[in-house]
């Protein structure tokens, strides 16, 4: 127990540029007592000591406002940053190195006391704050989940979702977790965080005024070649695809 501990302190520090040293992290941070008293309450509930199990839970929701069911399985150099908020439901499991933002809910959407209900998060995965993710599924490794956003399907290996209801950015972009170096804080990385809706609209718009411009150089030709099309063709629309695309953004 207490080299997971040692583990998980390291691993705060290199993730959190607020953390100034292992003492503060121990002693300041709700998320390493929440995950301290989950392992406690967990023991309990493995020894078929229920109510014990669900009693130590309890405690700890109200000393830290992280509401983590005895029966999850939390894996190892989890990181709950601030916590506030945080419910992790009775069948979850929360792989190696991931980290969990506050106000994030792995909930599940079953009313079947034996089903497998709630989330399950590979290696390395990002929650960013405020997230939901619903159901029996799992989120591969490496991914990340964007702040309010509500998943409610499978998150692929190193993928990206953002939205409610979320939707995919970047499918199968890894299978490995991302490395320490680009952590992203809150899920966020600021190149992928785009809606892929937005890129749709965009790309249409792009065509569009492409169409446009193709069009308006062929009537050019015709009409120096000496043909002309009338005025019907030759009267230009109010098109401008700069504006379309401010009101995309």
């Amino acid at each position: 127990m207490f080299n997971r501990l040692r583990e998980e302190l390291v691993s705060i520090r290199n993730r959190d540029p607020a953390a100034r040293s292992t003492w503060e992290v121990l002693s300041c941070y709700p998320g390493v007592h929440a995950l301290f008293l989950h392992r406690v309450a967990h023991a309990a509930w493995r020894w078929r000591w229920h109510w014990l199990g669900r009693f130590i839970s309890h405690i700890g929701r109200f000393l830290t406002g992280i509401e983590i069911h005895p029966a999850a399985e939390i894996g190892r150099r989890v990181f709950i940053d601030h916590g506030m908020g945080v419910v992790i439901g009775e069948t979850a499991v929360v792989g190696d190195d991931c980290t969990i933002y506050q106000g994030v809910t792995l909930g599940g959407t079953s009313l079947y006391r034996d089903t497998k209900r709630h989330p399950t998060l590979g290696k390395g995965v990002v929650v960013g704050a405020g997230a939901k993710v619903l159901g029996g599924f799992e989120v591969g490794e490496g991914a990340r989940i964007g702040s309010n956003a509500v998943v409610v399907k499978p998150v692929p290996a190193g993928a990206t979702a953002v939205g409610n209801p979320a939707r995919i950015i970047i499918p199968g972009a890894a299978t490995e977790p991302a490395p320490q170096s680009v952590f992203s804080a809150y899920g966020i990385v600021a190149r992928e965080m785009s809606d892929p809706l937005a890129h749709a609209f965009h790309s249409l718009i792009d065509h569009a005024a492409d169409t446009d411009r193709r069009f308006q150089l062929l009537v050019e030709r015709l009409d120096a070649a000496g043909i002309k099309l009338g005025p019907a063709v030759e009267a230009q629309d109010d098109f401008d695809a700069s504006e379309l695309a401010k009101m995309v953004d």
